[in-house]
């Protein structure tokens, strides 16, 4: 049975709620700021933000099926998604301890709370996540998984906005006046992502119903819930087809995070673009975000969500390969073109024009693969045990997590190059796309 309009409505602003903190604090705001001002060193920032993700990855990778298990075990999903989202807003408010050229102490004390935040965000998605199937009849998943993206890319296309007029990057219109050279604007990153999350989870609070409470004995559901988690893993590699699709999942999501994640930093290495034109970045990626994402959804219901993923996860191979051919003078590694330089105005070189059509392509094809990834796991699982592969897709995600921004971040300081460290990316998606090719979307059934 099909949830009605606002219970659905609720659950996507899950995504309008949480996506800012990614938006702004990953990609476009907060990560610059950390690599470039915080740290100062643009090679050894992007291999310690490599890090902090390599942490948080690993928690992730041994925690996310166990609580996915335990609410299986005992049935309500919502109290997971906020007490997980609060650790995440707590640790957004934090990080407006990240002052300019902050010693080693303080440098530590923000690579934690980013990795709390983390911790956070991604445990809350696990349950809400598992949510999906009870919201959605069968043929209706796609399309309400999709328009959870682009109610994502919605909100963050309204958040950062706002947040490039907090740190007076907004063309036109003037922003707070602050001290020279204090990044308040920069470091209110943080504490803004975690009020945005209060403000817009409170839609999901009161629309969106949960599953009822499945026993009143919660330590002996809980120890149930462990037993079953113990016996999908040893069979897991029985279900071949589920068992390749995670390994696939796990392959190709670990190198699209790491786009989202050193996208924003390669891009200011290589044109030089300051806190402006990566917000205006952002925003372009943002608007074609959300009609790829629904359309992603709406070829997830037609399609399969297997196909989908091949025409998205296909098109953020060109994508990547776009992006790091700019650089030396030069796009599509040989063609000589002109780039950015002191004064010339904005986005006024031929180089930056080439950036933002692939910065378009990128909104177009990242959203699909998000949704239909989703959606593929609420296709494949076994009745009954959502929780517990959601849980398992969660940690497909993170188990490697710590690969590509690992590889990254020691290719970058064995070759002191930005480039030639970001190139990694597109060996993820490569050899995600190879696994994902044999797998067949049909639905496993219980041991």
């Amino acid at each position: 049975m099909q949830a009605g309009f606002k219970a659905r409505l609720g659950w996507a602003m899950y995504d309008w709620a949480a996506q800012p903190f990614f938006t702004i604090i990953f990609t476009f705001i907060f990560g610059p700021y950390f690599v470039n001002v915080v740290v100062g060193d643009a090679a050894a920032g992007q291999a310690l933000w490599g890090d902090t993700q390599t942490i948080a990855g690993l928690v992730m990778a041994f925690m996310a099926p166990v609580l996915g298990s335990l609410a299986d075990a005992t049935g309500p999903r919502k109290p997971w998604v906020v007490g997980f989202s609060v650790v995440c807003i707590a640790a957004c408010f934090g990080l407006w301890f990240a002052t300019p050229g902050a010693d080693d102490s303080r440098i530590a004390l923000i690579v934690a709370l980013v990795v709390i935040g983390v911790i956070g965000a991604e445990f809350s998605i696990v349950f809400n996540n598992a949510m999906l199937p009870s919201l959605a009849k069968g043929d209706q998943v796609g399309k309400l998984s999709g328009f959870g993206w682009a109610m994502g890319y919605g909100g963050a296309l309204i958040a950062l906005p706002i947040m490039l007029w907090v740190t007076g990057q907004l063309p036109g219109m003037a922003g707070p006046s602050f001290p020279e050279g204090s990044y308040i604007g920069e470091r209110l990153a943080g504490p803004f992502s975690g009020v945005w999350f209060i403000v817009f989870l409170i839609p999901f609070l009161i629309w969106t119903p949960d599953q009822p409470r499945l026993v009143s004995d919660r330590l002996a559901a809980i120890r149930a819930g462990l037993r079953e988690l113990r016996q999908t893993i040893r069979t897991l590699p029985k279900r071949r087809n589920m068992f390749r699709f995670l390994i696939a999942r796990m392959i190709y999501y670990d190198g699209l995070n790491a786009i989202f994640a050193f996208g924003g930093i390669y891009v200011a290495a290589q044109l030089g673009w300051t806190t402006l034109e990566l917000g205006l970045f952002g925003i372009l990626t943002l608007i074609f975000g959300v009609p790829g994402s629904l359309l992603g959804g709406w070829l997830d219901d037609r399609i399969g969500s297997k196909r989908t993923l091949f025409l998205s996860i296909g098109g953020l191979v060109l994508t990547t390969l776009g992006i790091i051919s700019i650089g030396d003078d030069r796009v599509l590694f040989f063609v000589p073109m002109a780039f950015p330089v002191a004064g010339d105005g904005l986005f006024a070189a031929p180089a930056e024009w080439v950036m933002l059509g692939l910065t378009a392509l990128l909104g177009l094809v990242a959203g699909p693969s998000q949704a239909a990834s989703r959606s593929m796991v609420t296709r494949l699982a076994p009745p009954g045990q959502l929780g517990q592969f959601f849980g398992l897709f969660s940690l497909s995600g993170k188990v490697t997590a710590f690969l590509a921004p690992f590889a990254i971040a020691r290719v970058t300081d064995a070759s002191d190059s930005n480039r030639i460290g970001v190139s990694v990316i597109l060996v993820f998606l490569i050899v995600g796309l190879f696994l994902l090719a044999g797998v067949r979307e049909e639905r496993d059934q219980p041991f």
